[in-house]
């Protein structure tokens, strides 16, 4: 595997859903596996969804790929499987090498390898104003936060082993998107962030809907993302909800696609009502724009 900078080392998770290319396994015969991801340029920040198709009798395959390990699952009884990944926005341009395992009925594994290139993405930078006390919070305010970071910490440690998502994800509201993922922010003119999810123009107190299914581990305000919400839809993917007014469920609830779990605000740092959603998965941000794009089959 082509060694990354000392960034893009730490994790390159590959968000799976694989359909062409073509690659030999040998274990005493060799055969043919089409592979094939979407989108097809891959850069940082982007999931990323594989097809793979496989022959009869293969009854699990797993990926793996700089550390990070991912099942696949299969669609129905056809021979097509899929996985979700993703390229973490640290990865730096060059060429990976993708290693999927197939284990038969009878117990026998076959490995397949495929190189994918990674390219840097373009992202716009733009000046934000927002209130001093979120750029020079007070000691008590820092109290408050740090007891915050703690519980997001303990939230972000939760990886389902089984997937809860079912098909394709949904938008949580259809309103304009007002900023992308990805955006530079200088905060005042000091303090530099990157923006890690998508922002959708809505007033205080529209419904917010559940982007897939999964179950809601955190539901509460803290002091940057104001009312905050965290969904989990298994094996390490989590959607984020931010600046919220309202919830409309609570934490531990089993929710569905599409379900209504809360009402926009603009609490937290924020410069107005808005709502601010945020992909993570295996530990890194992702854009929601393309998640929310990808064709994935029911399964």
């Amino acid at each position: 595997m082509k060694r990354m900078g000392k960034h893009g080392r730490r994790a390159l998770v590959v968000m799976l859903l694989v359909a062409g290319g073509a690659t030999q396994a040998a274990n005493a015969q060799s055969r043919v596996n089409l592979i094939a991801w979407t989108p097809r340029k891959l850069t940082n920040g982007s999931p990323v969804l594989f097809r793979l198709l496989a022959p009869k009798g293969v009854e699990s395959i797993s990926g793996t790929c700089l550390g990070h390990t991912f099942r696949f699952f299969r669609q129905g009884h056809s021979g097509s499987w899929y996985a979700l990944a993703g390229v973490p926005f640290e990865a730096v341009p060059g060429t990976y090498t993708l290693r999927v395992e197939e284990i038969t009925a009878h117990g026998r594994t076959l490995e397949i390898q495929k190189q994918l290139a990674v390219a840097r993405a373009s992202y716009p930078k733009i000046p934000v104003k927002v209130a001093t006390q979120f750029t020079k919070p007070s000691p008590r305010q820092l109290a408050v936060i740090a007891q915050d970071k703690d519980a997001k910490e303990k939230v972000f440690q939760v990886v389902s082993r089984e997937r809860l998502w079912s098909g394709p994800f949904v938008a949580p509201q259809s309103a304009r998107v007002s900023d992308v993922f990805g955006t530079e922010r200088v905060f005042n003119h000091q303090v530099e962030s990157r923006h890690q999810g998508l922002d959708y123009a809505v007033p205080a107190g529209s419904p917010v809907r559940a982007i897939n299914s999964g179950t809601v581990l955190l539901a509460r305000p803290m002091f940057f993302e104001g009312n905050f919400l965290v969904v989990d839809h298994g094996q390490g993917l989590l959607s984020l909800y931010l600046h919220l007014s309202g919830f409309k469920v609570k934490e531990g609830d089993q929710v569905r696609s599409g379900e209504i779990i809360a009402l926009s605000g603009g609490t937290g740092r924020a410069t107005g009502p808005h709502l601010h959603l945020a992909i993570r998965w295996q530990g890194v941000y992702l854009d929601p724009a393309v998640l929310l794009k990808l064709p994935i089959p029911p399964g």
